[in-house]
């Protein structure tokens, strides 16, 4: 079964919700700016799955997708791009480029999902990427960005997710306190016994909120904002948030930050 399985369709039955994700920010940038969103730039977008959603959801709407991984968008082309209606299609734009160096035209939503940027290491690495995103935004423009944290996210532990046909396998292997890096892979098991191992690595620094909101205002943004999953009343969350000044001292938690231009 493995060798039949695609990586890409295992991870966004694994970790993605894209249409969910679409609803959050229309809704988000709706609240905060009395208006629809109509423009959004996807960064890190990979099979660029969130941008072609965010083209159906209107006709006046157009998305942006950035990845340095050509492979990547190629898949994205032909298996997410390729399924809109041929007018939707001509509202994707996908370039094989660097988020930190990328010229697009302004946009009403900057997006960096999935932890991606978690890439950068450094605090000014971080801090250039920021300055560079708020200069694509439109003066009311939005940056969202999601995070995990909690004690359990420096724990060196697997943690198996059954799903229909396949067992995802997220795998925090390293973990170095000094530093915050943090080395992560992706797994797929089957039920005939194969697998996928190292389908996806991650090379990363685990950021906190307070450095991340710090930055975001370092590089000019005028306010960022922390939006908290609530509980699903059995420890987990139920995928809803919501805005939170302090968040709750959970073991394991996702946030999204909402940056104002």
């Amino acid at each position: 079964m493995a060798e039949k399985a695609d990586i890409h369709e295992l991870y966004e039955k694994s970790v993605q919700a894209v249409d969910v994700e679409a609803e959050f920010l229309r809704d988000t940038y709706r609240a905060l700016r009395g208006r629809d969103p109509l423009s959004l730039r996807e960064d890190f977008c990979g099979t660029a799955s969130l941008a072609c959603e965010w083209v159906r959801g209107g006709s006046r709407r157009h998305s942006i997708g950035v990845d340095l991984d050509a492979d990547v968008l190629d898949w994205g082309r032909r298996h997410r791009v390729s399924r809109l209606p041929q007018a939707a299609r001509a509202r994707v734009k996908l370039l094989n480029d660097d988020v930190r160096k990328v010229r697009t035209d302004l946009v009403d939503i900057v997006g960096a999902f999935n932890f991606s940027y978690f890439c950068f290491k450094t605090r000014d690495e971080m801090r250039r990427y920021f300055a560079r995103v708020r200069q694509a935004l439109k003066p009311d423009g939005l940056f969202f960005l999601d995070a995990f944290g909690g004690p359990d996210a420096s724990d060196i532990t697997k943690e198996k997710t059954k799903l229909d046909g396949f067992t995802y396998v997220w795998d925090q292997a390293e973990f170095e306190p000094v530093t915050g890096r943090i080395l992560c892979h992706i797994h797929f098991k089957f039920p005939d016994g194969s697998k996928i191992k190292r389908a996806f690595t991650y090379d990363w620094r685990l950021w906190t909120l307070p450095e991340l909101r710090e930055l975001l205002e370092e590089a000019g943004f005028s306010k960022a904002r922390v939006y908290w999953e609530g509980d699903d009343g059995e420890g987990g969350g139920n995928g809803e948030f919501t805005e939170h000044a302090t968040g709750t001292a959970d073991p394991a938690w996702i946030a999204y930050i909402v940056a104002e231009r």
